[in-house]
């Protein structure tokens, strides 16, 4: 999105309906497809001295693991923010405060860039696929959800392994 036609006029506002392109989010650890986007719904405003203002909101869902049984959730994220971007700083000037605006290049604003590092910020630390999720019998992975397995479910503290040692000692007895 060419953002030339605010940056010259102060006080000009303009408010858009962009698409966003992203599929999914890619992380280091994993990728999440999006299933469902509305458009973002964006106001730029220039508030005087090259310095924008932009606000915007967008709904995704997006399939996340549940953090015990590992079974993909359609989570819905709401995603709003409000930030300025300081159109007279260069890329180094950028770098060297720190500001996270890797979503203007030039006069230009990377939409998908810009949902992508809001969205980060929004996304939620635990996804459960219900709250009563009996997660994944650490012995064999069976989804516990789904139904039993035959593994042995005494789980002790590792700490008391020399106590169970003597108890099943005691038994041979």
């Amino acid at each position: 999105m060419n953002l030339t036609e605010v940056i010259l006029e102060e006080g000009k506002v303009i408010e858009r309906q962009e698409t966003i392109t992203l599929e999914s989010f890619d992380f280091p650890f994993g990728s999440f497809p999006i299933i469902r986007k509305s458009p973002l719904s964006l106001v730029v405003e220039n508030k005087g001295n090259k310095v924008l203002g932009l606000k915007g909101h967008i709904d995704l869902t997006v399939n996340i693991p549940c953090a015990r049984c590992l079974e993909e959730v359609a989570t819905s994220l709401s995603v709003e923010f409000e930030k300025e971007a300081d159109m007279k700083q260069s890329e180094e000037d950028r770098l060297n405060a720190l500001d996270e605006s890797d979503f203007l290049n030039g006069y230009n604003l990377d939409v998908d860039k810009l949902v992508y590092g809001e969205t980060l910020l929004n996304w939620p630390s635990r996804v459960l696929c219900r709250e009563d999720c009996k997660g994944l019998c650490k012995v064999c992975g069976q989804n516990l959800n789904q139904g039993t397995c035959n593994c042995d479910s005494t789980d002790l503290d590792p700490r008391m392994a020399k106590i169970r040692d003597i108890f099943s000692n005691f038994k041979e007895v």
